[in-house]
């Protein structure tokens, strides 16, 4: 089904380490609103998609998400490179480092590991695209709130191509509620759920 090129979906290249901004942007790698969590959403929810278009969209997407996931993956590591230990405490890393190390383990910024408590695949594909949309719209937050705290353009180029990304996939799930909700030509949309109870033919189940 995939096919794996050995490069990352965009250059990660970073000079200096930063082993502070490292624990921010593990936000993105295995927080609430991270790209592992993105990609296991994505591509579970895909199953109830009643349109075969739309199930492309989401395995699309989920897909991109695990290299979104790779990259943020490799902005870890390359601003945890080489580190002393005088580095390491001074920057507060010294917990994260007791338990992993420099290795890349999912968990939000504050240390929280990833749970799948985190994303939703309700079987419902309003409810869910729903929430897609939404989950996009804080993956880009974050990715803001990353940028307001360093200047290093290494890391900031990277970050920003990652952030527009997340719109690019909210303005596809947009496009994918509104043909869903064509597609339904119904005037009240929530009185059923379309992958259960519609006559609109699922697509299969591969």
């Amino acid at each position: 089904m995939w096919t794996y090129e050995k490069k990352l979906q965009y250059p990660v290249k970073i000079a200096r380490p930063n082993p502070a901004l490292a624990k921010l942007v593990s936000a993105q790698y295995g927080g609430a609103d991270g790209e592992l969590g993105a990609s296991l959403r994505y591509l579970s929810q895909r199953y109830t998609m009643p349109m075969p278009e739309l199930k492309a969209i989401l395995t699309d997407i989920g897909t991109e998400e695990l290299a979104h996931l790779e990259m943020v993956g490799a902005i870890v590591h390359q601003l945890t490179r080489e580190l002393s230990e005088e580095e390491i405490k001074k920057s507060g890393f010294d917990t994260y480092f007791v338990d992993h190390t420099t290795g890349i383990y999912p968990s939000s910024s504050s240390g929280v590991p990833f749970t799948a408590a985190y994303l939703q695949s309700k079987g419902d594909p309003i409810t869910d695209l729903h929430e897609d949309l939404a989950a996009e719209q804080k993956a880009r937050t974050t990715y803001d709130n990353i940028l307001r705290f360093t200047d290093d353009p290494d890391v900031r180029d990277p970050i920003k191509f990652l952030r527009q990304r997340e719109v690019v996939h909210y303005q596809r799930f947009g496009e994918a509620l509104r043909r869903l909700q064509d597609k339904l030509n119904d005037r009240n949309f929530y009185i059923f759920n379309p992958s259960f109870d519609s006559p609109v033919k699922p697509c299969d189940d591969r």
